[in-house]
């Protein structure tokens, strides 16, 4: 694992991931009011389409730009998932509980945390960018978790 990969996860075991939700603290957003909102938003199709997307896009730059180190993607995600599975089951578990939230809410943010991680081991060949974004969100208290608009215009949801 990348230093610049273990910097990342050392950074969000520090940080209380949904302290802010339903706080308005950012005019650059979309804010939704309840976790059934932001449920029903990061279940939505067109949601689930777009992280697909995301992630498809980042693999596809990394096959181009690097071959070799693309083929180790697989490896890469076995690896991480063994240390993002259980740091989301933590970060996720007094907030789950509190608001009984399904475990597609879980999968989703395990979704994030992971490719977060692979766009930090990779970004030597490709840099960063739609799940860096998201996990500024949840190092702020926020559970970020649709779109509005046709991305890239519109804004990122986020409760």
């Amino acid at each position: 694992m990348h230093q610049r990969t273990t910097s990342t996860l050392a950074e969000l075991e520090q940080k209380d991931w949904f302290a802010n939700v339903g706080k308005r603290d950012s005019d650059r957003v979309t804010f939704l009011g309840n976790w059934k909102e932001a449920v029903a938003s990061c279940q939505s199709e067109e949601w689930i389409s777009l992280c697909q997307e995301a992630a498809n896009q980042y693999r596809s730059r990394l096959a181009e730009r690097d071959m070799e180190r693309f083929r180790l993607w697989n490896e890469r995600v076995r690896e991480l998932k063994a240390v993002t599975v259980p740091l989301v089951l933590r970060k996720t578990e007094k907030v789950v509980q509190a608001n009984q939230l399904p475990k597609h809410f879980v999968d989703m943010v395990q979704w994030d945390i992971l490719h977060l991680c692979m766009e930090a081991e990779y970004a030597d060949v490709f840099p960063p960018g739609f799940f860096a974004s998201q996990a500024y969100w949840y190092l702020n208290g926020h559970f970020p978790c649709g779109w509005n608009g046709d991305f890239p215009k519109g804004q990122l949801v986020v409760y």
